[in-house]
């Protein structure tokens, strides 16, 4: 009985102090409680909308989703870059189920109006295919903050919210191809055929020359800039006055370009290699080999990105790794035992064991002032 009325005091007492502190600081409880809540339907609330958004964007039905690209001055039929775009598009459309088109550029100022129109007809997401394209871009995206874009060779936008940036390893894939063109030459003379001499097309020229040099020191590497993607009479010349030199094997880096100096090779007899694509089609008995970029897994993936509702902005890279770039398949014109070097050189590259130089500077602090195109 004495330990009862112990305990109903002791409890009578708890009871009176929590009145007390509960009376000095409704004030305070209150107002956390309610910032809290404020805090909590903000975050629900942001959570819904993105819910939401990725609910439309997967739900969308892949028959209503519309792709489309925008070539450089090449077109669709460059046999190279701008082809190989179409080619990973016009997969999509066959694995996925989307509507896929495309509108050619034929000169520089007919890429805003082409992204134009694909903005007016309410296209899911818009592909610019090289970084020629990249002023129009900005200006577009930047009006059209609700429309996806994306762009092949170009990181300058790499920080706008609906512009993915495609990028790329090239200067290993040339590494590569200017490797087997130092060992395969009989005259100790190779080139290599530009079609803009920019800071993306120069990482083709250094790893082009690297990949000679440490293949044949005693290898001349001539040079030209063609200053164009799209005309094959001046490739043709570039590579008519490189054989008149004495060079057995000419790379292109140059589009449609290239297909120029693809026919000045073959009626010369000689090596040419190709790039972008295997392009040992366009003259199987002339493409030594093709420096590989996967322009078309790129399009593909980011089509398919665009039917899942996972298009992220930002910089996505492709590289030797992940079979971004490489030699193309085709490798019957490629002596055996220069192709297992290039293997056992694929693997350095990938472990790190090999860098290859992709700037002026890194270029230069091993192989001195030799490029001669930046």
């Amino acid at each position: 009985m004495k330990k009862r009325m112990i305990a109903a005091l002791v409890a009578a007492s708890m009871v009176s102090s929590l009145a007390a502190c509960g009376s000095s600081s409704s004030s305070t409880a209150a107002t956390t409680a309610a910032a809290a809540e404020d805090q909590t339907a903000a975050a629900t609330e942001a959570a819904a909308e993105e819910t939401t958004k990725a609910a439309e964007a997967a739900g969308k039905d892949a028959s209503d989703v519309k792709i489309g690209i925008i070539t450089d001055v090449g077109g669709v039929n460059d046999g190279s870059f701008n082809q190989s775009a179409w080619a990973g598009l016009t997969k999509a459309q066959e694995d996925l189920g989307i509507q896929a088109s495309y509108l050619e550029s034929h000169t520089d100022a007919d890429y805003k109006p082409n992204i134009e129109t694909f903005v007016d007809e309410d296209y899911d997401m818009i592909i610019c295919i090289g970084y020629a394209l990249a002023d129009a871009l900005k200006d577009e995206s930047a009006v059209n903050p609700d429309m996806k874009f994306a762009i092949v060779d170009d990181a300058s936008l790499a920080d706008s919210p609906n512009v993915t940036s495609l990028m790329f390893e090239q200067s290993q894939a040339s590494y590569l191809v200017g490797y087997v063109a130092g060992k395969t030459t009989k005259t100790n003379t190779i080139g290599i055929v530009l079609g803009m001499s920019t800071d993306i097309m120069n990482e083709f020229g250094y790893g082009y020359v690297a990949g000679a040099v440490d293949a044949n020191p005693d290898c001349k590497v001539l040079q030209n800039n063609a200053n164009s993607f799209a005309d094959t009479a001046a490739g043709k010349t570039a590579a008519n006055n490189m054989v008149a030199q004495g060079a057995d094997v000419i790379f292109h880096a140059a589009g449609g370009t290239g297909l120029g100096v693809i026919d000045g090779c073959k009626e010369a007899g000689i090596w040419a290699i190709g790039v972008d694509s295997d392009q040992s089609s366009i003259a199987p008995e002339t493409i030594l080999t093709s420096a590989l970029k996967r322009v078309d897994n790129a399009v593909y993936d980011i089509a398919k990105a665009t039917v899942d509702g996972t298009v992220e902005a930002g910089v996505k890279t492709y590289s030797l790794a992940d079979d971004g770039v490489d030699i193309a398949p085709t490798t019957d014109n490629i002596d055996p035992e220069i192709l297992s070097e290039v293997q056992d050189i694929k693997k350095k590259i990938v472990d790190g064991e090999i860098t290859v130089p992709k700037t002026k500077d890194e270029f230069e602090a091993k192989y001195g002032d030799i490029y001669e195109l930046d």
